[in-house]
């Protein structure tokens, strides 16, 4: 997994609760417009400031692609959203050479870049799409750089992906296999909203006036996104703390563990991306509740969406409904047993 790129010039960062101020408010502006999935937004915005990238899974219609809109809106970046569909190319969101003919009508060959060259992009449904086309984000996603011809392009910072997946529709898709997986720093699902969200949802979409959002940062946005960032990465971890993250990590590979569950029911466990998403969302977590230190409750807090989507279960797994989502809650009860 790779980490957003950092100034070095920055002085002065802002302290726990002004984080923690920050937070709240885009929370709030983007609740103008999106009901409900309060938890999936937080750990979207975790996500995001922990400069990683979020797949999001859910039935079509409950907001996946609102979101995202909104995130951009709220933050005031560059937003682009891309249909993949399965006739998409790669060039279609890298971009690509093209001739161009000046006055003197000579011929030069010029990049135009594609989608992918934003703040904010939206991958909207990715499994339709081909593996050679969704091949296309990995280098992207990994080293903030698209490379076409031989030429290397740097994307700009903040750079985002939040990718979709309909869950639903499995004719003509193509699942990600698990390499790509691996790249997004959350993997959060969205569930279908409760009835008083339902309601809430009909009275603001089909009235006279809708929510409008505000900017959260009225100038600079990408360097006051950026500052923050630094920020989470100045996060203090206790070597007790990152023992438990690898314990965590390790756990959740069959040739290693002693946990007979992990044993019987997953073919591979977490990579060593996973314990880095754990680092990395727990001290965006530790901030927004004021401390410059991470705790054990914080790694816990995203254990889920950091480490399900990396933790692949086998056949007998499937046919006895157990999930990988279920086997990392299992490792954290026992995990929390151990602590006590």
């Amino acid at each position: 997994m790779s980490g957003q790129a950092v100034n070095p010039a920055i002085e002065k960062l802002p302290t726990p609760a002004e984080f923690g101020e920050t937070f709240a408010h885009l929370e709030r502006e983007i609740g103008k417009v999106v009901v409900g999935h309060r938890d999936a937004l937080r750990q979207i915005l975790v996500a995001f400031f922990a400069g990683g990238h979020v797949l999001i899974e859910g039935v079509p219609g409950i907001g996946k692609t609102l979101i995202v809109r909104s995130l951009g809106e709220a933050l005031d970046l560059a937003f682009s959203r891309v249909q993949f569909t399965i006739d998409l190319m790669p060039a279609d969101i890298t971009g690509t050479r093209v001739f161009e003919e000046n006055e003197q009508g000579r011929r030069t060959m010029t990049f135009s870049p594609g989608p992918l060259f934003t703040h904010i992009m939206l991958a909207d449904e990715i499994n339709r799409a081909t593996p050679k086309t969704q091949s296309a984000l990995l280098e992207a996603m990994a080293e903030l750089q698209v490379t076409v011809a031989g030429t290397t392009y740097p994307l700009k910072l903040p750079f985002f992906v939040l990718a979709t997946l309909n869950p639903i529709e499995m004719e003509g898709t193509y699942p990600l296999p698990e390499a790509q997986l691996d790249r997004f720093l959350f993997k959060v699902p969205l569930a279908y909203p409760g009835l008083e969200e339902l309601r809430s949802i009909v009275r603001g979409t089909t009235g006279a006036t809708q929510g409008r959002i505000t900017p959260v940062f009225p100038d600079h946005p990408a360097e006051r996104i950026n500052t923050l960032r630094h920020m989470v990465r100045e996060v203090l971890v206790a070597p007790q703390v990152e023992d438990y993250v690898a314990s965590l990590v390790r756990a959740t590979i069959p040739e290693v563990t002693t946990d007979e569950k992990v044993k019987t029911y997953v073919s591979y466990g977490a990579s060593p991306r996973g314990a880095q998403a754990l680092i990395l969302g727990a001290k965006v977590v530790a901030l927004l509740a004021g401390r410059v230190n991470v705790s054990f409750a914080d790694v816990e807090e995203v254990a889920a969406p950091a480490l399900a989507h990396r933790v692949v279960v086998n056949f007998a797994a499937q046919s006895e409904g157990v999930t990988a989502r279920s086997i990392v809650e299992h490792l954290l009860e026992t995990a929390r047993k151990w602590q006590r």
